[in-house]
């Protein structure tokens, strides 16, 4: 069944019932809006504090983008990038493009003018839908966009060289149209993270998309009563596929535009929601608004949060200990995943694993898993390797570029680039990014295990470790730490903690700084690495 297959599925058996509500903090709370009157006005989420949508509404207006398409001439197979902040047009415009059998590409809205101008080449898009939030990025590019691109401007004041999204697709019919879509189809292109460089397009059939739908209702026993928060960017695999989950069995999804603590309660409070997917800082956020009185729980209605899942990088087990503490009757899951693997869940803790935290858990739903050498041989149980997965939800391919597809895929495995080990209970260990060992004097070091063990201190707020370069021993392990606000941290207290550290694993250096998170919540160590292996060589040549 194709993802399009649920939606039309939903409409029929729930049209009526609210779909999507989105929610805009930064507005007053009485500025509202229902789906009758949204279907009149067009409002954007800049002018009200909370919008909504049917089923039997999201599905038409999916319908009308499809038509839209079709109309300028937009056929099976073309490619149409979306550029959007989180809002309530996003996910109508993905299905649409879906619907008229074109392939969805989802821009990084943190691309810069160069990074949107690379990914439309690389992906051959010939339709690109943008918010008011990107009008300058496009101009500076508009003389390298290709002519014969469609510009959809979802918003108010219509830039003259772009067309009016809300006044082309309100005007095209709201019947499905006339496209058989299987799930063999090219659905949608990815693009990775680009901490390498440019970032890659990772090509998906709709086999992908609707598998990690059921894997996601499966995993996190989504019902129809549920309600899930999502706060993460939609263009990203992670918050769609999780998304996925609700439009699988139905439910109601927030769509939320913003993630202080305070405002990630007032949602769950106000609107009933039972899930919840964070990312590491925000769950750190809420402890520590939580630990320092700022965030009350009696103020907020929580006792219907069921569920708190938190993916896109290695999490401390110390942080969910302390979650846990908060909130003793959460169900906690962690989900592994890449782009490449359709996003979250190849991997998964499994909901009745809370005694495994610090592990991503074992296979996923239709997944199998396997961690092997240089060579390619699996390694024996508790050795380190790279972790390999093969699945429903594996790329096609790096489109347009053969070479970089072969260096990842072996027939039907997708070698991850994560160094992992399997415990005697099968459950897998991340140990680090292959690209981010660090080799100090001959030994391996890994980062993840060293953050893991700082952030248990009670007054680091963040850590992140890094490799700067040594001229007796190569590389040294450098933590830079965020400390909770207020905490008077010193080194001298991180090298006392460190004690029960091997030698050999404690950091050499600390740095007190803002860790640097980019929009999925990892670590931007490409970015760390920028900024401080430069003050290390100058460190380096001063000292002669």
């Amino acid at each position: 069944m194709p993802i399009t297959d649920l939606l039309e599925r939903n409409s029929k058996l729930y049209g009526e019932e609210v779909a999507l509500v989105e929610i805009n903090p930064e507005i007053r709370e009485e500025q509202r809006v229902t789906w009758k009157e949204y279907e009149l006005i067009q409002p954007t989420s800049s002018a009200f504090y909370r919008r909504e949508i049917t089923w039997s509404v999201f599905d038409e207006k999916a319908n009308r983008v499809a038509n839209m398409l079709i109309s300028v001439g937009i056929q099976r197979g073309q490619k149409c990038a979306i550029l959007l902040m989180n809002c309530l047009e996003w996910l109508p415009i993905y299905f649409g493009i879906l619907k008229a059998g074109a392939i969805a590409v989802p821009l990084n809205f943190r691309f810069t003018s160069e990074e949107i101008d690379y990914c439309l080449k690389a992906s051959d898009s010939d339709v690109l839908f943008y918010g008011p939030e990107f009008i300058g990025r496009i101009e500076n590019i508009a003389g390298k966009i290709k002519k014969e691109m469609h510009l959809y401007f979802v918003g108010d004041q219509c830039p003259a060289y772009a067309e009016d999204y809300f006044r082309m697709a309100g005007n095209c019919s709201s019947s499905a149209p006339k496209i058989l879509v299987e799930d063999t189809d090219l659905a949608a292109i990815y693009f990775s993270s680009g901490t390498t460089g440019f970032p890659k397009a990772i090509l998906h059939k709709h086999l992908a998309l609707s598998q990690s739908a059921q894997m996601e209702a499966i995993h996190h026993e989504t019902t129809k009563q549920d309600c899930f928060l999502c706060i993460p960017p939609l263009y990203h695999t992670g918050a769609k596929m999780h998304w996925f989950g609700s439009l699988f069995t139905g439910s109601r999804a927030v769509i939320l535009k913003g993630n202080s603590p305070e405002s990630i309660f007032r949602a769950v409070s106000n609107e009933g929601c039972t899930i919840v997917w964070l990312l590491v800082p925000w769950a750190q956020d809420i402890l520590a608004a939580l630990e320092s009185g700022k965030l009350k729980l009696e103020d907020y209605r929580l006792s219907q949060w069921r569920l708190m899942h938190i993916g896109a990088q290695p999490i401390p087990p110390s942080l969910i200990h302390r979650w846990l503490k908060w909130f003793p009757h959460h169900k906690y899951d962690t989900n592994y995943g890449l782009s490449e693997s359709t996003g979250p869940g190849c991997v998964h803790l499994g909901l009745e694993n809370v005694h495994k935290v610090g592990a991503i858990g074992i296979p996923g739903y239709g997944w199998k898993t396997k961690i092997v050498d240089e060579e390619g041989n699996v390694v024996k149980q508790g050795e380190v390797g790279e972790l390999c997965v093969k699945g429903p939800g594996v790329m096609l391919e790096y489109y347009k570029n053969p070479e970089a597809t072969a260096e990842v895929l072996e027939g039907d495995w997708l070698h991850t680039g994560d160094m992992a080990r399997q415990d005697e209970d099968g459950f897998i260990f991340l140990v680090d990014r292959k690209k981010d060992v660090i080799i100090s004097g001959g030994e391996n070091l890994y980062p993840v295990q060293i953050e893991s063990f700082l952030s248990a201190h009670p007054k680091v707020h963040d850590v992140a470790v890094i490799g700067l370069p040594d001229k007796r021993l190569g590389e040294i392990a450098a933590a830079i730490v965020q400390e909770k606000e207020g905490s008077g941290l010193t080194e001298e207290e991180l090298q006392q903690f460190c004690v029960d550290l091997p030698r050999y694993k404690r950091p050499r250096k600390y740095i007190f700084a803002p860790v640097i998170r980019n929009a999925t919540g990892k670590i931007d160590k490409p970015k760390l690495r920028e900024i401080y292996c430069a003050e290390r060589l100058v460190e380096m040549q001063n000292k002669g």
